[in-house]
């Protein structure tokens, strides 16, 4: 039997999972990981790439940002909620799922929890039978939307907050979250703890060492035994980490492993914006950021709300330099997304839409200098299938390749798509852009991180051929992207 599937093998009749008989040679094993590599739920966070915020609570009605925590619950008292008409305007500007204040720092529950008064059990709202959770969920599953919950760790109503028993209160809220609403894509964790509140009367200032009180790692645990699946943030994770500003902009370069030792909870906040290289944990950043001057929604404010071109500029340095973008989106006092910010998502996007919709490289012949053992399973068309799990790599000791797209007549465009494949970690750490000029190559653009994705937007350029240079890289790189593409022209963006 050994010598017949020997015999099977040497005449490629048969190939071993993970492997691919080329002719004349032995099988092509893969690439080996490099570094820090992502877990499965992490793999499935980087795909959705971009989702939202919705900030609303009794802020909402307060004109303020944060909550004292002593708010009368009869102030909750949206007019004209409607989930689907906020989920529909997320899913129509291309979100993936949608993150609810479930109860923020202010301790006002949206849902009805059996462990406070402070919720909307106690509102006018629906005759105090409303559930704001139980709707967003909902209607999130009816658009395709996925779902999670913010749940602030600060609590300036509860009483006991800086004592033992408000940890047990918190965790019993998470459970209630955890088993009641369905599927939770993530659960997020504000790093704002401790200070003045109103605390059951006492309105006094409690502090806490966060490293320790709320014992994250048990904390955690919760979320692991309910929502094995779900992402968990918090200023360093454990999923993934705070970009380090609320103006949705990642450093450059964006590397998407730390060094997670001493930091937080409690710990070092150095270089989340840019991440770590080499790190010692995979724990890439979400760029968070508000579509209006606050979280919350203030009539004052709804001529503030962010141009096109602007999210457009957001899109490009969050998502386009390896990040995931959460936008939010705050409903107004009706309990919908208001017209202002519906008129700015549309139309960006329509420019992203109209920008994506057509890769330039269908359309081109690609070439590369080196190719993992003269295998199809590597080769470099898998750089232009638009697939996550299809990629080129290079041999072991090829740490430098080039990679041509040949149009045979010119072509322009402003975009070019590069995308790493993720499995095997994040391995190249510089590359160069050239243009075919004048009869010789000519650079226009380099950078360094490429990781889920990199976005290299810039002047319109228009040549016949563009080549792609890996300068810098400790290991065989392993690419699953590479594509071209032209933002409509008034769209330009502007030089710096």
């Amino acid at each position: 039997m050994k010598l017949v599937l020997w015999a099977i093998m040497c005449f490629g009749l048969l190939t071993l999972p993970g492997t691919v008989a080329v002719a004349g040679s032995d099988t092509v094993p893969p690439p080996q990981p490099f570094g820090p590599v992502p877990t499965d739920r992490q793999l499935r966070w980087h795909e959705l790439e971009f989702y939202g915020f919705l900030h609303f609570t009794v802020n909402t009605f307060t004109d303020k940002e944060w909550g004292y925590g002593d708010e009368d619950e009869k102030v909750f008292n949206p007019t004209a909620f409607d989930a689907d008409q906020i989920v529909s305007v997320a899913k129509r500007a291309g979100m993936k799922g949608l993150i609810l204040t479930a109860k923020h720092h202010d301790g006002f529950c949206l849902w009805p929890s059996q462990f406070t008064e402070h919720s909307v059990k106690n509102s006018p709202w629906k005759g105090g039978r409303g559930d704001v959770v139980k709707e967003v969920s909902a209607a999130c599953r009816r658009h395709g939307l996925k779902f999670g919950v913010y749940l602030s760790p600060w609590d300036r109503n509860h009483k006991n907050y800086g004592r033992p028993e408000y940890v047990t209160y918190y965790r019993n809220q998470l459970r209630e979250l955890l088993t009641n609403y369905g599927n939770v894509f993530t659960v997020w964790f504000d790093g704002a703890n401790g200070g003045d509140g109103y605390y059951g009367g006492a309105r006094e200032k409690r502090q806490i060492d966060n490293r320790v009180y709320y014992d994250w790692e048990n904390t955690w645990g919760i979320v692991r035994e309910l929502m094995p699946g779900a992402v968990m943030f918090s200023d360093a994770g454990p999923d993934f980490r705070w970009v380090g500003n609320e103006r949705g902009i990642a450093g450059d370069p964006c590397w998407a492993t730390m060094n997670i030792a001493g930091r937080y909870p409690g710990g070092s906040s150095a270089n989340l914006n840019s991440g770590e290289r080499p790190g010692t944990q995979w724990l890439p950043p979400e760029c968070d950021v508000s579509i209006r001057p606050g979280w919350f929604y203030h009539a004052s404010q709804d001529g503030q709300v962010k141009t096109p071109r602007e999210l457009l500029d957001i899109y490009y340095k969050s998502v386009g330099r390896g990040a995931c973008l959460n936008l939010n989106l705050p409903p107004d006092r009706r309990g919908r997304i208001h017209e202002d910010d519906i008129r700015s998502l549309t139309e960006f996007r329509r420019i992203l839409d109209a920008t994506f919709s057509h890769d330039l490289t269908k359309r081109a012949t690609l070439t590369a200098s080196n190719t993992r053992g003269g295998s199809k399973q590597f080769a470099p068309k898998n750089l232009l299938d638009h697939k996550r799990n299809t990629y080129w790599a290079t041999d072991d000791n090829v740490t430098a390749p080039e990679l041509v797209l040949a149009f045979g007549k010119p072509v322009t465009f402003n975009v070019v798509s590069l995308r790493e494949y993720l499995p095997l970690g994040q391995r190249v750490e510089g590359f160069a852009l050239d243009q075919f000029k004048d009869g010789q190559w000519v650079e226009f653009a380099k950078g360094t991180s490429i990781g889920n994705l990199r976005l290299v937007r810039g002047d319109y350029l228009t040549t016949e051929k563009v080549r792609l240079r890996i300068t810098q890289s400790p290991v065989c790189p392993a690419l699953a992207e590479f594509g071209l593409y032209a933002e409509p022209s008034q769209t330009r963006p502007p030089k710096h």
